[in-house]
C-alpha cells in the first residue's frame, strides 16, 4: 500500500473487500449458532460494507462523482444497520429486526445530503462526514453494549473505542484538507482501509467469537446449576415421608452411615398404645394422628435440627448442638401439647409419648441412636408398670 500513489491502491481494495467478507462470515456464523440479532445485524452490515468497498474503489479509480451516490448508499446503510444493532442489544430476539426497517427510512436523506456535499464540494468533504458518522456509530455501540465484565466483552468494547478514535482522526485529517484547500497525494491513502483498521477489525471480530463462547459457557453453567437444583429437590422429595412430611427411614439410614462424631443430642420417641388407637378408631384416624404429629414435630424444631419417621409410630429427632436436658424439656413440652390433641369427629384424644434421649457429642450417630432407642423402650416399660400399679384391682 503506497500512500504516495494518487491512484486507488488495488492491494488496499483487496484487503478492505476480503476483510469485510471475512468479518461478515464470522458474524453470520455467530448469528447462525446463537440466533442473537446483534450478531445478525453485524453480519448484514459487513455485507453492505463489502459492496461499499467495491463502489469506493471505483470512485477513487475514476475520480468522478458518478459512483458517489451508490457508494454513499451502502456506506451509510452499513452505519444504519450498526445503529440498529446497538439499539437491539446483545440479548435481543428476532422481533428486533423491525428496528432496521424504521432506520432505513432515513437512508435517502443521508445519501442526498452526502451527495450534495460531495458534488458541490471536494471529495474530502464527503470522507469527512463518512468517517465522522462511522466513528460515532462505533462509539454508540460501545455505549449501548452493557454485558458482564468477561474478557471477550471487554476486548470487543475496547476495539469499538479504538475504531471510533481511528475514524475520528481520519475525519479530522479530511476536515483539515478540505479547509486548507491543499489536497495531498497521500490523502488517497486515508480513503481506504489501513493495516491498523484491518487489524483492529480482526480483533473486533474474533473477540465477538470470544463473547459468544463466554455466553455459551455462562448458559451451560446456568443449566448445570438448574439441574443441580432439580436434582436436590428430587432427592429431598424422595427423602420425605409422604404421610407425616418428615424425613423418611431411608434418609435416616444414609444419615447414620456418615462416619464421624455427631455434635448434638439424639432423641427416639414412640407413641404409647398406638395399636389400640388404630384398633378402636380405625387406620384413617391413626393416619390423621401421625400426620398431625409429623407437622407438630416439624414446626417445633429449629431449622438446623432434623426430624425423621423411623417407622410406624416411631420418630427420631436430631437436636444439633444441644444438651440432653434441653432436649428432654422440649419433648415434655411437645407431649403436653399432645394431651389436648383433637380428632375430627371424636373430640379430644390425648396422645402420650415415650422417649429416650442420648448425648451424642463426640460419638458416632449409630451408637447414640441405639442407646436412645433402648432408653425409649425402657421409658415405655416404666410407664406401663406405673400404669398397671395405678389401675384398680379387678373385683
Amino acid at each position: 500500500m503506497n500512500p504516495s500513489n494518487p491512484v486507488a491502491d488495488l492491494a488496499a481494495f483487496y484487503m478492505q473487500a476480503i476483510g469485510a467478507i471475512l468479518f461478515g462470515l464470522i458474524f453470520w456464523f455467530l448469528w447462525r449458532q446463537s440466533r442473537v440479532v446483534y450478531f445478525g445485524l453485524w453480519a448484514a452490515a459487513w455485507g453492505l460494507r463489502s459492496l461499499a468497498a467495491a463502489l469506493g474503489f471505483l470512485l477513487l479509480r475514476t475520480g468522478t462523482t458518478y459512483w458517489l451516490a451508490p457508494y454513499a448508499t451502502f456506506e451509510f446503510a452499513f452505519a444504519i444497520v450498526l445503529i440498529s444493532a446497538a439499539r437491539a442489544g446483545f440479548a435481543s430476539g428476532a422481533r428486533d429486526w423491525r428496528t432496521v426497517l424504521r432506520l432505513i427510512a432515513i437512508l435517502p436523506i443521508f445519501v442526498a445530503l452526502v451527495y450534495a456535499v460531495g458534488g458541490y464540494s471536494r471529495i474530502e468533504a464527503y470522507h469527512t462526514s463518512s468517517a465522522l458518522v462511522v466513528a460515532l456509530v462505533y462509539f454508540y455501540n460501545y455505549l449501548l453494549l452493557r454485558r458482564p465484565q468477561a474478557v471477550g466483552f471487554r476486548i470487543f468494547r475496547f476495539s469499538l473505542v479504538m475504531l471510533s478514535i481511528a475514524f475520528l482522526a481520519n475525519a479530522l485529517v479530511f476536515l483539515y484538507l478540505f479547509n486548507s484547500g491543499a489536497v495531498s497525494q497521500w490523502s488517497a491513502y486515508l480513503r481506504q482501509e489501513s493495516y491498523y483498521d484491518f487489524g483492529v477489525h480482526c480483533v473486533l471480530a474474533f473477540s465477538a467469537m470470544a463473547m459468544w463462547s463466554e455466553t455459551q459457557i455462562d448458559r451451560i453453567r446456568g443449566l448445570t446449576s438448574e439441574l443441580d437444583g432439580l436434582r436436590r429437590a428430587r432427592e429431598q422429595v424422595s427423602d420425605l415421608d409422604h404421610l407425616t412430611g418428615l424425613l423418611n427411614q431411608a434418609a435416616l439410614a444414609r444419615r447414620v452411615e456418615n462416619r464421624g462424631a455427631y455434635d448434638g443430642t439424639v432423641t427416639v420417641c414412640d407413641m404409647d398404645n398406638f395399636k389400640d388407637i388404630n384398633d378402636r378408631y380405625g387406620h384413617l384416624v391413626g393416619d390423621e394422628i401421625l400426620r398431625n404429629i409429623g407437622h407438630l414435630l416439624k414446626n417445633s424444631i429449629r431449622y438446623e435440627d432434623e426430624a425423621y419417621r423411623w417407622g410406624g409410630d416411631e420418630f427420631v429427632i436430631l437436636f444439633r448442638a444441644q444438651r440432653p436436658e434441653m432436649a428432654r424439656k422440649r419433648m415434655a413440652e411437645l407431649e403436653a401439647r399432645l394431651r389436648d390433641f383433637r380428632v375430627r369427629g371424636f373430640g379430644v384424644l390425648p396422645i402420650s409419648f415415650s422417649w429416650g434421649v442420648t448425648d451424642a457429642h463426640g460419638r458416632e450417630l449409630r451408637d447414640a441412636l441405639d442407646e436412645a432407642d433402648r432408653g425409649m423402650y425402657e421409658s415405655k416399660r416404666t410407664r406401663a408398670n406405673v400404669g398397671a400399679r395405678e389401675r384398680p384391682p379387678v373385683a
